[in-house]
This record gives structure tokens, sequence and C-alpha cells, in this order.
């Protein structure tokens, strides 16, 4: 599928592609990695997010690499962004760019406490973030896809640029409890494909396989398998001879 850029004409687009071929996604989260280590970032537990307060630069680049939401306050010159669990576990674990405190003296102090924390506030976790940091490790922008009905939805560059390409829905190979409990009946595969089709965007199933081991530590997800596929819905048109 092509990227289909965003834009009211044809030059338009063309200027989208262009901006984006400029500032890759890559650059932008090494340069926002960079500017939270040298600032000493530090983000705080609030119940099912993590916040975080940030400076005029951190702003600009966190919205152009699409972690989190800003949120409205009435502070001058500090500025707060709201992130999912996900993207604050990505940024702390993997990108070593972002501390987090936990506000109170039993607060999670190190990865394994902050990942047994935030199991405990999202039991399936392990297998979200595992596909959550598997597509942004391909430079895929992931946002939430709940207004589609699926977990996440993936853009190939910002969301401002580009129109985003597949719905995700993440589940689980090793028992019958899978995060989300969809796709267990062809009602629901239709009902997903019938409805990304119609926003022209694919179905993306990831099938995370834990291969036996437990999932008490993060050093667990390099055990974790991934497998990719994609569902579409068949049209029978597509199909039919053409009458001459």
């Amino acid at each position: 599928m092509a990227p289909r850029w965003k834009g009211k004409d044809a030059k338009s687009k063309k200027d989208a592609e262009a901006e984006a071929l400029r500032e890759p996604m890559s650059m932008i989260i090494s340069q926002l990695q960079s500017s939270l280590v040298q600032s000493n970032t530090c983000g705080f537990l609030s119940d099912n997010c993590v916040h975080l307060a940030v400076q005029a630069e951190q702003l600009d680049l966190l919205d152009k690499s699409c972690f989190g939401r800003p949120v409205r306050t009435v502070e001058k010159d500090m500025y707060w962004f709201q992130l999912t669990l996900e993207e604050a576990f990505y940024l702390c674990y993997f990108l070593k760019c972002l501390k987090i405190n936990g506000g109170a003296d039993t607060g999670p102090s190190n990865d394994e406490q902050l990942w047994r924390y935030f199991k405990s506030k999202k039991e399936a976790f392990p297998c979200f973030y595992k596909a959550y940091s598997h597509l942004r490790m391909k430079n895929w922008v992931v946002r939430s896809g709940a207004q589609y009905g699926v977990d996440f939805i993936i853009y190939r560059h910002h969301p401002a640029r580009v129109h985003s390409e597949y719905g995700v829905l993440v589940l689980s190979h090793d028992n019958d409890d899978d995060p989300n409990g969809r796709l267990r009946v062809w009602s629901d595969v239709h009902c997903s494909t019938r409805l990304l089709g119609s926003v022209a965007k694919t179905l993306l199933v990831l099938y995370i396989n834990k291969n036996g081991h437990s999932d008490e530590s993060p050093l667990c997800l390099a055990n974790y398998t991934i497998e990719e596929r994609t569902i579409s819905r068949w049209s029978p048109e597509q199909c039919r001879e053409r009458s001459i």
C-alpha cells in the first residue's frame, strides 16, 4: 500500500512527502532522545498514564515524534504531556531517555519495579508493550486505535502529513485469554475488516508468542516473538471478468 500523503492538491501532497523525507522519523526520535537526556527529564506516575513536564524544545520534539498528548495548564513556560504506559516504558526502558518518579517512597525505583507497576495497572501490558515497541523500532508512528475499534493505528510519518495505513490488533498465541478477546469468530473478522476498509486501512494482527516464558521481568521481551498477519476484505467485484 502506497502512502497517502495529506493535502488539498497534488502539489501540497508532494510537499508533505518532501518534508517527511527531509525529517525522517528516526532522526526526530534521535533528537528527542538527546534532548530528554540532556535535560534529565522526569515523568510522574498518574494512575494509568505518565505525566511529563517539558520545556518548549521538548514540546516541539514530542509533537513531531508523536509521543503522548499535550495537557492544558495555566503554567507559563512549562508544558505537560500525558504518555500512555507503552510510550512511557519505551522512552524509559528502550531509549533510556526518561526517568519516572512514583511520587512516593513506595513508587518504582528501577525498570523491573516499573514493569510490575504497569502490569498491575494493565494486565495485558507485556503483550501490548511488545507490540508497541516492535512497531516503533520499525519507525512507525503508533497512536491509539480506539476510534476504529482496534488497539493501535500506525502511520509512516506524522499524522498531519500522511494518513494511517493499518489498524492493529494485539493477540496472544499462548492461551485463549487474548488481551482484547477479539477475532474469535468470523463476525469479528468481518466487522473489523469492513470498518477499516471503509476508511482505507488494512487490518494488521500481531500475534505475540511468549514461547513459554513468564512476564515477571522486562528481560522476558527478548524471548517473545511476533507473527504479523494482514487481513483484508475480499471483494467479488475484483475477480469478475469485465464485459467485452
